[in-house]
Parts: structure tokens; sequence; C-alpha cells
């Protein structure tokens, strides 16, 4: 019953990749819950990280369900392997380098509505 978020896991990424027999999920159990690490063939990364990632993101929630149900807290790791073909990450031009807040637009208010409602 304790390796059922494996099993899950192991599961739900060999019906997403081209090459199922490449995925290796490993456990490690600690004080900070349930740690799982998945090493998969390098050509698959694209297929299990999702677009924007997506996938991961989906699967990382997935497993918090599970862990819940078993009263553990469980987080996903994806090893990124030797040959990957996932392109760099770039900065964001939009916000100056180390910040973290999302650059806020100017809204134009047309006040007239505002004063039509009369409040």
């Amino acid at each position: 019953m304790a390796e059922l978020d494996q099993q899950f896991l192991d599961f739900v990424v060999k019906s997403l990749v081209d090459h199922p027999d490449d995925i290796q999920v490993e456990r490690t159990v600690d004080e900070m819950g349930v740690l799982l690490t998945l090493k998969t063939h390098p050509e698959d990364m694209g297929q299990i990280i999702g677009r924007s990632g997506n996938t991961a993101r989906a699967i990382r929630t997935l497993l918090r369900v599970v862990g819940a149900k078993n009263n553990a807290r469980v987080n996903l790791k994806i090893h990124e392997p030797e040959g990957s073909t996932r392109p760099p990450r770039k900065p964001r031009e939009d916000r100056p380098q180390g910040s973290t807040e999302a650059p806020r637009q100017q809204e134009e208010v047309d006040t007239s509505a505002v004063d039509d409602l009369r409040l």
C-alpha cells in the first residue's frame, strides 16, 4: 500500500511516452514526505513535461491527491537525462532581472460609466 504513489506514477508516465521500458521511478521517504524521482529516455522529456509544463504540473497535482489519500506528502522530481533535447530556458524580457513581480499595465477607466451608477 505504501508504494501506491510509485505504481500510479509508473502507470501514468508509461502511458504517455514512446519508450516505456526506459522509465525508472525511485522512491525515497524522509521527514519531509515522499520524493519520487523520475528518470526517462531523453526523447520522452517533452511528452512528460508538456507544453509550458502543463503535463508535469498535472501529474504533480494527481500525485498530491494520491498522497493525501494515504496521509503522505508526495513530491515529484523529474531528472533531466544527458542528451535531452529541451532547449535552455531564456530569461523573460518583460521583467527586470531578479524581479518576481509581474509587470503591471495601466488601465484606463471610463469614469462616465461610474458616474452613471450614482452609488
